[in-house]
């Protein structure tokens, strides 16, 4: 076996031992790229064939760009200034053109004499540099430009024939330069370590990774890119694959507690306490679950439900039996407001059982307490009491209950709450509390389409509640274009007070609070729509106040408001107290007043498309219907107005993510969701490539089984140590 670290090294050489100190730190500092392997896989974002030219009509502004295109006229200026008072200030003005529009570049003072000689008419180059606007036209300031000569130039050697590689760049390195150092480093991909096992490579008809490595750098075709693609795809949903794998195989092989509910004990006296039958959705999930509490493997599972499916009773129910069992649960919430509601909510429901030890609480009860970082010292100090001799059974908290200073009696279950918001380290300090490794249940509100689930929360069994409890009423949405059409604005508040005065409430919502500085250079009129900083909670709440909600009571509820505060004001709310909440997004998850039965969502464009879902499901939670009105002054045509119709199109939150995720890529939603790692995709698209996923899935389980420790696949430990490296890195950056 020792020839493997033979072979492996190539790859592992750091580049500036191969590209120079000065290339290589900006490779570092800019790219995150340290070794060649490293390189290797910094693949183009597309490719230019010489005999066509970039699209300039679709330059994105503010962004580095590299182009190629054809110099169509150039003009050198004079003119004065204060450094050069006689007239011998100078500009040169290149038009470059590529068919689909035309781009002008700007070079100035002693940065003229070089590109006056090159970039004659007729020239071709590749030009790079950041996109502005200068008097109403996009221009490249002082691009930095390659020559495109003809066949003979080395330039076109290098750039691999017929199709020019365009890599992501940075100011600091351009394209072309990393198209250079990537052919220094390419003979090195010879070298590459196959992660794919042949079975699996030659079943599925795909090249060797030293092959696709060098047909994604120097194409010929645009079947040399697909091949390569297609491989590359698979190396990184496999290896993620495996990864994930491993990590369900490494828990299958710990030692947990299986908790059994007792036969009349807490759980039976809660569920003949509850004023509803379960859906049969809720039962359905309930088994799923209490089946993984019995054996004796932590449980790890991924609870999936619409807003308002009734996620919250079923993770009660977990809880119960887990206590009922001897153990303790623990609920972790992303926010304080949400850690309150979900306490209150959880007491409320549970009545006399929630009131263990106390006068007048029911036999089988358990003490519920509450740990957040606001309370006072005293009660904090009784929770944490209540925790350490076992008093309390269920605790809800936010992180504060991660902190090393909150000891358990018997941790058996660790429900986590809205799961985007927590990384996977957080889950594991919380595990890390029990004598054994506790069971855990994962809760999202915002449905995750299957492949993502199967990326992100691969490590994880996944339940599904898809149908609503009944009582629920249908939302409609509506967008309300308030720029081309001013009195629907008009009318909007009108169905506010038709709602108030049939007895209901409303939320208005904003993406801003009021009292940050706005920027002001944001503020010149000409670009007062295009740049006017997003409506404010306390702007638009006074506004109300004073115009079209006269006479109502309108309050503001906003997360940088004293936590007493808050509270008071969504007692008010929740009591009917108050008409309209006017608030930013904290309402988004778990508020839960079941008499407002309108939202009217400002600036809606702002949003993301789940968001978008998760804020309109706080309205129609009684037995009256929901309204949610999008407002918007974005133009029909524009995407953001694409975005808001789909919203209003459906109620279906596994369909919305779908669009969500198409429209943002997946990046975002990976890099949300769990540690840097899972959102290095490359060239797997988490939608687009569904099908590889569910497969590399099927064949990375059963190459885990078969060999856990992958010793007959040098290659592919080679590849996971590269991920989980990674991974490991941005557990100690975020540390």
């Amino acid at each position: 076996m020792d020839l493997v670290p033979a072979l492996e090294e190539p790859l592992k050489q750091p580049l500036k031992s191969v590209l120079g100190p000065a290339t290589a730190k900006v490779m570092a500092e800019h790219l995150g790229l340290h070794s060649v392997g490293d390189l290797l896989h910094h693949y183009p974002r597309r490719y230019e064939e010489r005999g066509q030219l970039t699209h300039l009509a679709d330059l994105p502004m503010d962004e580095h760009v590299t182009v190629v295109a054809q110099v169509a006229d150039a003009r050198l200026h004079s003119f004065a200034s204060a450094k050069a008072p006689r007239g011998k200030g100078q500009r040169l003005e290149v038009t470059i053109t590529d068919g689909s529009g035309r781009l002008q570049l700007v070079f100035f003072g002693s940065g003229v004499h070089k590109p006056h000689k090159e970039l004659l008419p007729g020239a071709r180059a590749m030009f790079a540099g950041k996109v502005s606007v200068f008097n109403r036209r996009l221009q490249l300031a002082h691009p930095a430009y390659e020559l495109l000569k003809g066949d003979t130039e080395e330039t076109v050697e290098t750039w691999a024939g017929a199709l020019i590689p365009i890599y992501p760049a940075t100011a600091k390195l351009e394209s072309w330069k990393i198209g250079k150092a990537i052919q220094t480093v390419l003979p090195s991909a010879q070298e590459a370590l196959d992660p794919l096992p042949d079975s699996l490579r030659e079943g599925r008809g795909l090249v060797s990774l030293p092959e696709a490595l060098l047909k994604i750098h120097r194409p010929h075709t645009k079947a040399d890119i697909a091949d390569a693609r297609a491989r590359l795809k698979w190396d990184e949903a496999f290896v993620l694959q495996v990864a994930l794998a491993r990590r369900r195989h490494a828990d299958t092989q710990l030692p947990a507690v299986p908790r059994r509910p007792a036969p009349d004990g807490l759980l039976t006296a809660f569920d003949d306490r509850l004023p509803f039958t379960l859906t049969d959705g809720q039962r359905k999930v309930s088994k799923e679950i209490f089946d993984d509490l019995a054996t004796e493997h932590p449980m790890h599972r991924l609870l999936q439900g619409e807003v308002g499916s009734g996620k919250t009773m079923v993770a009660l129910r977990a809880m119960l039996a887990v206590v009922d069992a001897g153990g303790q649960a623990a609920m972790l919430a992303p926010t304080e407001v949400l850690a309150q509601q979900h306490h209150r909510s959880v007491v409320e429901m549970m009545g006399e059982l929630a009131e263990g030890g106390m006068l007048g609480g029911a036999e089988q009860a358990t003490k519920v307490v509450l740990l957040t970082g606001s309370m006072g010292a005293a009660a904090r100090r009784q929770a944490l009491l209540d925790l350490v001799t076992g008093e309390a059974g269920i605790v809800i908290g936010t992180h504060a209950l991660i902190e090393d200073k909150v000891q358990f009696h018997d941790l058996g279950l660790v429900v986590v709450d809205e799961q985007h918001r927590f990384g996977v380290e957080q889950r594991d300090a919380l595990r890390g509390k029990g004598k054994q490794p506790p069971h855990l249940l994962v809760m999202t509100a915002t449905p995750i389409p299957r492949t993502v689930a199967m990326t992100v929360f691969g490590d994880l069994e996944t339940s599904v509640l898809d149908q609503l409890p009944a009582g629920r009423s249908p939302i409609a949405s509506h967008v309300v274009p308030a720029a081309d059409k001013p009195h629907f604005l008009a009318r909007a508040w009108e169905r506010v007070r038709e709602e108030v005065a049939n007895g209901h409430q409303a939320y208005v919502v904003c993406p801003r609070i009021g009292d940050e500085d706005v920027d002001p250079k944001k503020k010149s009129p000409e670009d007062e729509a295009e740049k006017r900083p997003p409506l404010a909670v306390i702007d638009v709440a006074d506004q109300l106040a004073k115009g079209p909600l006269a006479g109502l009571k309108v309050e503001v509820l906003h997360g940088r408001m004293h936590p007493d505060d808050k509270d008071a004001v969504m007692r008010r709310f929740a009591a009917g107290e108050t008409d309209v909440l006017v608030a930013t997004t904290v309402i988004e998850v778990g508020v839960n007043v079941p008499n407002a039965t309108a939202m009217v969502i400002m600036d809606a464009d702002r949003f993301g498309v789940s968001q978008l879902h998760q804020l309109r499901g706080r309205v129609g939670r009684g037995s009256a219907a929901g309204l949610c009105l999008l407002v918007t002054e974005m133009p029909e045509a524009s995407p953001a107005r694409q975005r808001l119709g789909a919203v209003a199109a459906t109620l279906d939150g596994f369909e919305l993510s779908r669009i969500d995720l198409e429209q943002r890529r997946e990046g975002d939603v990976l890099g949300q969701a769990q540690s840097g790692a899972r959102s290095s995709l490359r060239v797997l698209a988490v939608i687009e490539d569904e099908e590889i996923i569910a497969e590399a899935r099927e064949e990375a389980a059963a190459v885990v089984a078969a060999d856990p420790d992958l010793e007959q696949l040098p290659g592919l430990r080679t590849a996971l140590d590269a991920l989980l490296d990674e991974e490991r890195e941005q557990y100690l950056e975020k540390g």
